[in-house]
C-alpha cells in the first residue's frame, strides 16, 4: 500500500490568517477564502463554507487564535476572546466536536502567559494534527474489518473536507482501496446540499478512486441487489449509549442495512463521543432554512407556497450500528456498557 499524499488542504493556517476551501463552490470552482477575525469564522461555519464535525471544531479553534490577535491590545482581551468562543459555539450546536475543541481552547486560554497568540496557535495546530493522525489510525482499524472484493456505500461527506485531513468514513475507504480490498465505491448524492455528489465524489476522484453516485432513494434497492456489503458513515456525535447523530438520512440507511444484511460501520474520532449525553434523543437537532429544500443551487424547485421541514441530522439507534470505529480501536455492536468500558480503559483512574 502506497503512502497517501494529500492533493488539497481544506483548512490551513497561513501568515495572513485562516484559509478555508469554500465547500459551497465545489466541485465547479476551487475558491479559498481568508479570515482575520472570529466573527467571520462563525459565519463561515454557520453558512457551511466549512462543514463536517471535526473540521468545524478545528476551524473554530483557529477562530479563537484570530480572536486573541484581534483583541490582544485591550485590557479586557480575555473576556472579549471568551465572548467570541461563545459566538463560535453557537454557530452549529449539534456537532459535539465544536464544543469539545472550544473547551480545549478555553482551557489553554486560562493558562496562557506571555505570548497568548503563539500559545493558542500551538493548541489549535495540535488539535488539527491530532485529528489527521486519528483519521489515519481509524482508517486502518476500519479497513481491517472489510473483506477483499467488497463494495461499500458512503453517505454525505466524511473525508478530508470534513476533517483535518484524510477523513473518517473516507479514511476507511481510502485505506481499504489502497490495500486492494474494494471492488466498488458508491456514494449517495445527499440532499439537500448534495455533499455526496459535490464533495465526496470530488475527493475520491482527486485520489483516483472510481465512484458511482446514486440518488438517496436508490440505496435500499442497491442493497436488495446485493451490490454492497458495507455502509460506512461518519458521525457528528455519538451519545453515551451508542446512538449516532449524523447527517439526515443516516437512520434510514441503517434500517435498510439491518433488513438486507448489510453491515453498518460508523467511523468517528474519540472527540465525537459525548459521554455526558445519555442518549440521542437528548441532543438538540439543528434545523436549517426551508429554502435549502425548496430550492437547488439557487433555483426554486418546489411549487410556490409549499413549506419544508429541514432537520440537518437524524438519530440512528445504537442497536442498528454493527461497528463503531475510533482511532483507538473498534467497538462491535456498541451500547452503553461497551462505550463506558472502552472510555474507562482509555482513561484509567479518571
Amino acid at each position: 500500500m502506497t503512502e497517501y499524499t494529500p492533493t488539497f488542504y481544506a483548512i490551513e493556517w497561513t501568515a495572513a490568517g485562516l484559509r478555508l476551501l469554500d465547500q459551497r463552490r465545489l466541485p465547479g470552482e476551487e475558491v479559498y477564502l481568508e479570515f482575520g477575525d472570529a466573527v467571520a469564522v462563525a459565519v463561515a461555519i454557520r453558512d457551511m463554507v466549512v462543514r463536517g464535525a471535526p473540521a468545524i471544531g478545528i476551524t473554530a479553534a483557529y477562530g479563537v487564535v484570530l480572536s486573541a490577535q484581534q483583541h490582544g491590545s485591550h485590557a479586557d482581551w480575555r473576556s472579549r476572546v471568551d465572548q467570541d468562543i461563545r459566538l463560535l459555539a453557537a454557530a452549529r450546536p449539534t456537532a459535539v466536536n465544536l464544543v469539545w475543541a472550544l473547551e480545549r481552547m478555553r482551557a489553554r486560554l486560562a493558562r496562557v502567559t506571555a505570548e497568548p497568540v503563539r500559545e493558542l496557535l500551538d493548541e489549535a495546530e495540535q488539535i488539527h494534527g491530532e485529528d489527521v493522525s486519528a483519521n489515519r489510525r481509524m482508517g486502518v482499524h476500519g479497513a481491517n474489518l472489510i473483506g477483499k472484493g467488497s463494495s461499500v456505500l458512503t453517505y454525505c461527506n466524511a473525508g478530508s473536507l470534513a476533517t483535518g485531513g484524510y477523513g473518517t468514513a473516507l479514511g476507511v475507504i481510502r485505506t481499504a482501496w489502497g490495500a486492494g480490498k474494494l471492488e466498488k465505491v458508491f456514494a449517495c448524492e445527499t440532499r439537500p446540499w448534495l455533499q455526496g455528489a459535490r464533495l465526496t465524489a470530488w475527493e475520491l476522484l482527486r485520489d483516483d478512486i472510481p465512484v458511482t453516485l446514486i440518488t438517496d432513494n436508490s440505496a435500499a434497492f442497491l442493497m436488495q441487489g446485493k451490490q454492497v456489503q458495507w455502509v460506512i458513515t461518519g458521525a457528528d456525535r455519538v451519545a453515551a449509549n451508542g446512538d449516532v447523530i449524523n447527517k439526515i438520512g443516516t437512520y434510514q440507511l441503517a434500517v435498510a442495512c439491518r433488513y438486507h444484511g448489510v453491515k453498518m460501520m460508523v467511523a468517528a474520532p474519540l472527540s465525537t463521543l459525548d459521554m455526558a449525553t445519555p442518549c440521542g434523543q437528548q441532543v438538540t437537532i439543528e434545523e436549517r432554512p426551508e429554502t435549502e429544500v425548496l430550492g437547488l443551487a439557487g433555483q426554486a424547485v418546489a411549487a410556490a407556497g409549499a413549506v419544508a421541514w429541514n432537520p440537518a441530522f437524524d438519530i440512528t439507534p445504537a442497536a442498528l450500528v454493527d461497528y463503531l470505529v475510533t482511532e483507538e480501536g473498534v467497538i462491535a455492536a456498541p451500547d452503553r456498557e461497551k462505550l463506558a468500558a472502552f472510555t474507562a480503559a482509555l482513561n484509567p483512574g479518571s
